[in-house]
């Protein structure tokens, strides 16, 4: 059974003649007579009366509604397509990691909402594993996440660098390791730490580098957002190790101090080593066809780079 049999079908159950119904169809009325012939052989039934009215069988009468229904729902379909082709799909959703989503986003998703009006905006601040997972899964159409070879190598994903930045360390203005301009790193890790909860991109590159040098973190709690941050270390006990674009309102706050902190290359004074991040935008390639998405794609590339160099 083919979709142009159907439509044969209906246009003879509507018109009453084989003739009218190759005309509607704007093909040859031998055409319409096998497109027929090829679904009555299908059914194993006769669908018309072959009068002079070309009336419905039984058959017919039981196959019209359920034949209307499949060309409907397959005009829907081409329309649905043919929007989000030209642009008009209903929403963009996003997914992203804090510290982009409050700072640095803000003045985009105006621009955007005035470029596209009539698309809904949904923006949700996931750490980037989970962001990922999502972006996969089809339930976002954009993430901007930690850099993870690993999750995003499919050869679908479109993976662009928006920036790197330094790792920071947050503490209360009255903390022991406050007094330091450049924090040595056997100082940093004689305190317990505040951490990123698991599945964000923090948590791990935090982990790795006390693995990578051998030390232990002194891991005290886990939270999610930059306010337990803010909120927890200023009690004055506990330390964290976050990247600058999230110590962007600690920096004003007189009850933190933000401080760089160094690693020494094989007991050097000289060569001092620094943790960073690197931010990227994902997602898929058949993503990037559709005009709001290469759109706010564009806004992202434009604009974040340059703002993080502003500040």
């Amino acid at each position: 059974m083919r979709l142009e049999q159907l439509q044969a079908f209906l246009a003879i159950a509507d018109t009453g003649s084989f003739q009218k119904a190759a005309h509607q169809c704007s093909v040859t009325q031998s055409t319409i007579s096998r497109q027929i012939q090829s679904l009555e052989a299908d059914l194993g039934f006769e669908l018309f009366h072959r009068t002079s009215q070309s009336k419905l069988t039984l058959v017919g009468e039981t196959l019209l509604p359920r034949a209307r229904k499949i060309c409907l729902e397959w005009q829907t379909a081409k329309q649905e397509i043919t929007d989000l082709i030209s642009g008009k799909q209903p929403e963009l959703c996003i997914a992203c990691i804090p510290s982009v989503c409050a700072y640095y986003f803000p003045p985009l998703l105006q621009s955007f909402c005035k470029q596209y009006p009539d698309v809904q905006l949904r923006v949700t601040s996931l750490g980037s594993d989970r962001a990922l997972k999502v972006l996969k899964d089809g339930l976002v159409d954009l993430a901007i996440v930690m850099n993870n070879r690993f999750l995003t190598m499919s050869k679908e994903m479109v993976v662009q660098t928006l920036y790197e930045e330094p790792i920071e360390v947050l503490t209360s203005a009255n903390h022991p390791l406050a007094e330091y301009e450049s924090i040595p790193w056997l100082e940093l890790i004689r305190y317990p730490q505040v951490i990123f909860k698991e599945g964000y991109g923090m948590q791990r590159l935090v982990q790795n580098q006390f693995d990578q040098t051998g030390t232990l973190l002194k891991a005290a709690l886990e939270v999610n957002t930059l306010d337990a941050f803010r909120g927890i270390v200023r009690q004055g006990e506990l330390i964290a190790l976050l990247p600058s674009s999230a110590l962007i309102e600690a920096r004003f706050d007189p009850s933190l101090a933000v401080r760089p902190f160094h690693i020494n290359n094989n007991g050097s004074s000289v060569n001092r080593v620094c943790l960073t991040r690197k931010v990227v935008m994902v997602t898929t390639q058949d993503r990037l066809q559709i005009p709001p998405i290469q759109y706010f794609w564009n806004l992202v590339c434009e604009h974040i780079p340059k703002q993080v160099k502003g500040f």
